[in-house]
């Protein structure tokens, strides 16, 4: 059998290839290339599938995250509240604005452990940045609760989660502002730089588009120093290609998962667990193991490629060592560090793709 990736972009490029081509295509015989018909179509039906008022589209999820704690007037002297085993892109919206992160170790869940939430706020606290990672969303409740209680924005980093629910509700409208990722890894994603900002404030949902644009309400009519981050047509229009089969491509990756859940079978590994109340869209098929660094290299040994989301936290990085967080600050989220692994998943997987890859999990 040939190597097996941990992902495969191909696969799910080509089960709908005939539709994407003629999207490209389309836009590129248009002769509109930036903020067009296809961005506005999709802001639209983004917002329809997640039941937000307004989606703004941007033109990463980076973007998205830092420009959302601009356009709140969050910066210098305040602190956000935000889980430590988390994408640094999570962080670096923080603090691309100059404020502080405060970290908050993670649920057995992969998810901010909202037991320990209150225990950090103190008066410069400004918000809680929550993310709902490798898929599965956050517990939502109790946070808006705390948020309501100490009167702190809610921003939700769903840039894994497109479509996952706490209680019914989709990830990206319990807070404030909702940031999405398009990046082409993503369960929705694009073929290239992508994002997204979903909201139900009116003025919020202004103020981002005038922000996106250089500042520029009107053109050359600049209301504030803004930004160039503007998602582009040709991404739109195939963004409106995935969107349109987003919902047949998760039911795809939870069947995989699903099988994934009832046939690895060791007991050198964790399999991830799924909150009550919580839809789970499988971004990613995170296992732990304490040997996890032996059984990395079993699995390469045997032709199969995995991914460690994420060997260094965010406090622990070069990036952020002006924060003076050492070893030991955060041991639920350096523990995680030391032992998850992404192992294949994609749309497209065959079985013996699958069956090959837990069977060989099963042999560690």
């Amino acid at each position: 059998m040939d190597r097996i990736m941990p992902n495969r972009l191909d696969r799910g490029f080509k089960i709908y290839q005939k539709e994407f081509e003629e999207k490209a295509l389309q836009v590129l015989r248009s002769g509109w290339y930036v903020l067009g018909e296809e961005v506005k179509g999709f802001e639209q039906e983004f917002a329809s599938y997640t039941g937000a008022k307004h989606c703004v589209g941007l033109a990463s999820g980076l973007d998205a995250l830092w420009i959302a704690f601009r356009i709140l007037g969050i910066g210098v002297g305040d602190e956000v509240i935000v889980q430590g085993n988390t994408y640094i892109a999570s962080v670096m919206g923080i603090t691309i604005n100059g404020a502080t992160p405060v970290f908050v170790e993670p649920d057995e869940f992969y998810n901010i452990d909202v037991s320990m939430i209150e225990s950090k706020i103190t008066d410069k606290t400004k918000a809680v940045l929550v993310v709902h990672l490798y898929g599965q969303a956050s517990n939502m409740k109790p946070i808006m609760n705390i948020c309501k209680k100490y009167k702190l924005k809610l921003v939700e980093d769903c840039a894994q989660a497109h479509g996952a629910c706490f209680d019914g509700q989709q990830v990206g409208t319990f807070g404030d502002i909702g940031c999405f990722s398009f990046y082409p890894s993503k369960n929705l994603g694009a073929f290239g730089d992508a994002g997204a900002i979903i909201t139900n404030d009116d003025s919020i949902a202004k103020d981002v588009r005038v922000f996106r644009n250089y500042g520029s309400e009107k053109r050359y009519y600049n209301k504030v120093v803004g930004a160039n981050s503007r998602l582009d047509e040709i991404q739109a229009g195939l963004l409106r290609v995935r969107l349109s089969h987003l919902d047949e491509l998760c039911y795809e990756k939870q069947a995989l998962c699903e099988r994934y859940l009832e046939r690895i079978q060791n007991n050198k590994i964790e399999l991830p667990r799924i909150r009550e109340g919580a839809t789970h869209i499988w971004h990613q098929f995170v296992i732990k193991s304490d040997y996890r660094d032996d059984l990395q290299c079993f699995l390469e040994d045997k032709g199969i490629g995995t991914i460690i989301h994420y060997p260094i936290p965010p406090h622990l990085s070069e990036a952020y060592k002006y924060l003076g967080l050492s070893e030991g600050t955060l041991p639920v989220t350096e523990k995680y560090a030391k032992s998850v692994l992404s192992i294949p998943l994609y749309n497209g997987m065959t079985t013996n793709e699958q069956n090959y890859v837990i069977d060989t999990i099963n042999q560690f």
